[in-house]
């Protein structure tokens, strides 16, 4: 077990370790070339008659400061730790990567302000939720190199992004009034097959699900040849690098381009999701999230959809799928008041053993310490009050319908057969038929077979039985196999 362990870890940081030996080589020349600099400075003094270059026609940051008002306050300028006990430590090169990737909030913003073009974005609101963000990646996570360049790439995409749906809504302002009519949300605990049941729905011509690379990027993002859209291209190369650094990732959640996706990458996009919890280990971050509410995430979340919406060819039906609108479900209601939810149910013994080894397989390539039984404290205590969330939900009389993930994979269709019923939709002969297919080409959903133990992460099958008693017997869920759980069938992505 330690040897095929450590061999796939290796496979992972060799490729790493080189950049790490490149930076320190850099590093080390950092000063020759710094006094180069300064020499070079020296005689531009002299050259009076060089015009100094004009201030670029976009405003920074901090000139927009006093403006960033919103529905969750004026946005707060949160300080970056000094060199204190959390900074003391500076890895050789660090400086380094400070200047070729950095992660701050006025930096990030400037640059993608200036790469659109724009002089606005128009809702700050996100300010706030990035400085919180860094914030707790700069006190809290142990960036890998490859972790810093993924945050600082994500969070540039993010804001990319945004303005590319400023740039739409000005073109054609009839998308903000666009109506997403009874999406059905698919939730409950993850790892409880809601990827699976997602891919089937998605099968469905009358179902419209988020795919990764639309999620990736909602509008074009430009190519050598004029009017063609590379987006799933881009996204699939994305996708290959990440297996490669991740090579257990495949059997766990495979990745595609054009697989639906999940819709903590929509609330990512505002940085405001807990998807951010799941890759970085950021409890501060987490626990500020839980405070400040999730009411500005769906309301990006619902203009995201209208976005997706006016690029579809027909009207379809929306179903979405994460199992963190647990967390969120006032929010969720209040932004989709007629919203149809489905919850799915599975031991929460299974499900934490497997949770808790995504997150690790997730975390290795963007940092440089995991602390497997850290991960398993994390997941069991927050899963723990999404379960206690799921039973006073059910409690409110809040109409859901209730799945089980032994009738999901043992009767899929009879399990769809509710779903429909339950939402007012009809299942079609063409939907039926290629669920059927889809059923017998991929009879295991795709997933390979797997086993993780809860001890691996410091649980113990006793106390963890005791601690989510009450959500077992309101949901009548059965037990499997204590302490030890074997592969999960269209496992959702998300701890």
């Amino acid at each position: 077990m330690v040897g095929s362990y450590e061999g796939w870890y290796g496979m992972i940081y060799g490729p790493l370790i080189t950049v790490l030996v490149l930076a320190l080589l850099i590093a080390v020349a950092a000063p020759l070339l710094r006094r180069m600099a300064s020499l070079s400075r020296s005689v531009a003094t002299h050259r009076r008659d060089i015009p100094t270059r004009e201030p670029r026609d976009v405003p920074s940051y901090a000139a927009h400061a006093s403006l960033l008002d919103g529905s969750a306050g004026a946005v707060e300028r949160v300080a970056l730790p000094a060199r204190g006990p959390a900074r003391a430590a500076r890895r050789p090169g660090a400086r380094l990567l400070d200047r070729i990737a950095p992660l701050d909030a006025a930096e990030l913003i400037d640059t993608a302000l200036r790469r659109r073009g724009c002089r606005e974005f128009s809702d700050w609101t996100f300010a706030t939720p990035l400085q919180r963000l860094l914030r707790s990646l700069h006190e809290e996570e142990q960036l890998s190199t490859f972790g810093r360049l993924a945050a600082r790439f994500d969070a540039l995409r993010c804001l990319d992004n945004q303005l590319a749906l400023d740039i739409a809504e000005r073109t054609d302002p009839a998308i903000a009034r666009r109506r997403i009519v009874r999406p059905i949300f698919i939730t409950g605990l993850p790892r409880s097959g809601s990827t699976f049941l997602h891919s089937m729905l998605a099968l469905d011509p009358a179902v419209a699900v988020p795919r990764s690379w639309q999620l990736m990027y909602p509008y074009p993002t430009g190519s050598l040849l004029a009017g063609a859209d590379n987006r799933r291209a881009r996204v699939a190369r994305q996708f290959a690098l990440f297996r490669l650094l991740s090579p257990e990732l495949a059997g766990m959640h495979p990745l595609a381009a054009d697989a639906p996706q999940e819709c903590t990458d929509i609330t990512a996009q505002v940085f405001q999701s807990l998807r951010f919890d799941t890759i970085y280990r950021i409890p501060a971050y987490r626990d500020w999230l839980d405070q400040h509410g999730h009411d500005g995430a769906y309301r990006f979340h619902r203009r995201f959809l209208q976005h997706l919406d006016a690029q579809a060819a027909s009207a379809r039906h929306w179903v979405l799928k994460s199992p963190d609108h647990v967390f969120a479900l006032d929010a969720l209601r209040r932004t989709y008041p007629d919203a149809r939810i489905v919850m799915l149910h599975r031991d929460p013994l299974c499900v934490l053993a497997s949770v808790a080894k995504l997150t690790e397989i997730l975390r290795r390539p963007f940092t440089r310490h995991v602390d497997r039984e850290q991960i398993g404290a994390e997941i069991s205590a927050r899963w723990a009050d999404g379960a206690e969330r799921m039973v006073a939900a059910r409690s409110s009389g809040a109409q859901m319908l209730h799945l089980h993930y032994h009738d999901l994979v043992s009767a899929p269709m009879d399990t769809i057969s509710a779903l429909y019923d339950h939402c007012g939709m009809t299942l079609s002969a063409e939907a039926e038929a290629r669920m059927a297919e889809f059923l017998r080409a991929r009879p295991r959903g795709g997933y390979a077979v797997h086993a993780h133990r809860l001890e691996s992460f410091g649980l113990e099958a006793a106390a963890l039985r005791e601690r989510f008693a009450g959500y077992m017997q309101t949901f009548d869920v059965r037990p499997e196999r204590t302490g030890f759980c074997a592969a999960n069938v269209g496992d959702s992505g998300t701890a």
